[in-house]
């Protein structure tokens, strides 16, 4: 409990009062109902009681099955400057999407609460410092529907949108055949109208994905019911791709939603972003060397790989030649275990590492290739080495 919400200067809060204010604000947003909605907010707050009424004709295609505010905390910044007592809260914003969220996703956001007349009132409502943006706080939401997905977009034509849902329609069933393991099977699919509007959605500066054609959220080891997955795409960047290279895009994400409750703090990115690319690439007609030039060029420089990638290494803000290496060798590891030991053997080495996560991911690793694979670490890598120049050489 928080017991007494002290107000700056002012009167105390009761937590029950906060908490029936969200309680009445989560049920407004939900129904979509302007006027409780606007009954809650400050009355002299005329641009942000403006506001509220855009945030509700944003949110008209959003199809929400649930929202509701949790309250974190008080204090820790500065309330909104205005006249009378107020009072600054930490809340938790979780919503479910309906037909496609088993579980939540969340924002944190910070809120300050005026009194007038001995009533609390929202006065500002802002995202935590580095958590995320709503995308209907970007702008009107246009919502369409595939067989297998929901792609909700802001500032994007129809058609766009269209085509992203047919993609990623294409997509999960590619993911069902790759992966086949329990997973939803269908995914939620955000458009944002800019790269900065897609790190605003990742609470991220806003060149943070300059380049990337699209990322994924969502909690490692999620259990069923756990926080919702997201495939965030950077409009730029995945608008120049053709057919084919829009097709890997979103298969690859869609791999990480479907491969999310069996990926840990154990798994290496080598292993959970090569396996994501193996995915997407499974059943390509096209030579290995068009699947992984950066590394084709370093070998045929004489710079055959030494050791398998490690995190930093699938950093969005390093060197794109070294970003691109990355991704090249993780999936020459995961293709070298699904064509020398089998496609299901791939599969049970993937969850056998991300179910180490107690051991602590250098034993994880090492346990999972000695009883998958039969193989020591040095071993594998020696075995990945040479299959790299093998296949690209």
């Amino acid at each position: 409990m928080l017991a007494l919400l002290p107000g700056c200067g002012g009167p105390r809060a009761d937590e029950g009062d906060v908490a029936r204010l969200l309680d009445r604000r989560s049920a407004a947003l939900l129904g979509k109902d302007e006027r409780a909605l606007l009954a809650d907010v400050e009355p002299s707050a005329t641009r942000l009681r403006a506001r509220q009424r855009e945030t509700l004709r944003n949110l008209s295609e959003v199809p929400l099955a649930s929202l509701g505010y949790e309250l974190t905390g008080t204090g820790g910044f500065p309330p909104a400057a205005g006249e009378g007592r107020r009072l600054a809260v930490r809340a938790r914003l979780s919503y479910r999407l309906a037909g496609h969220d088993a579980g939540p996703a969340t924002a944190d956001r910070w809120l300050t609460l005026a009194e007038r007349g001995g009533r609390w009132y929202l006065a500002a409502e802002e995202p935590a410092p580095d958590g995320p943006e709503l995308l209907w706080e970007q702008g009107r939401v246009t919502a369409v529907r595939g067989p297998h997905s929901l792609v909700l977009g802001v500032g994007q034509p129809e058609r766009r949108l269209t085509e992203v849902a047919r993609t990623a329609g294409r997509a999960v069933p590619a993911v069902d055949a790759a992966w086949r393991g329990a997973w939803e099977r269908r995914v939620v699919v955000l458009v944002p109208r800019s790269p900065a509007a897609m790190a605003a959605l990742l609470g991220d500066p806003p060149g943070s994905y300059r380049g990337i054609a699209a990322v994924t959220t969502g909690r490692p080891g999620r259990s069923p019911g756990g926080p919702a997955d997201r495939v965030i795409v950077n409009p730029d960047a995945y608008g120049v791709l053709g057919e084919a290279g829009r097709r890997m895009v979103l298969t690859h994400e869609t791999t990480h939603v479907a491969t999310r409750r069996h990926t840990t703090a154990a798994t290496p990115l080598w292993l959970s972003e090569g396996f994501a690319d193996w995915a997407a690439y499974r059943g390509a007609d096209r030579p290995a060397r068009q699947l992984a030039p950066t590394v084709t060029r370093e070998i045929a420089a004489g710079r055959p790989p030494r050791a398998l990638p490690r995190d930093a290494g699938f950093s969005f803000t390093g060197a794109p030649e070294r970003l691109a290496r990355a991704y090249e060798e993780g999936w020459l590891a995961c293709a070298m275990i699904a064509e020398r030991w089998g496609e299901a053997r791939l599969f049970a080495f993937y969850r056998a590492v991300g179910a180490g996560e107690r051991l602590g991911r250098s034993r994880a690793v090492t346990e999972a290739l000695r009883s998958e694979l039969g193989l020591s670490e040095a071993e594998f890598t020696d075995r990945w080495r040479a299959y790299a120049v093998e296949r690209l050489g």
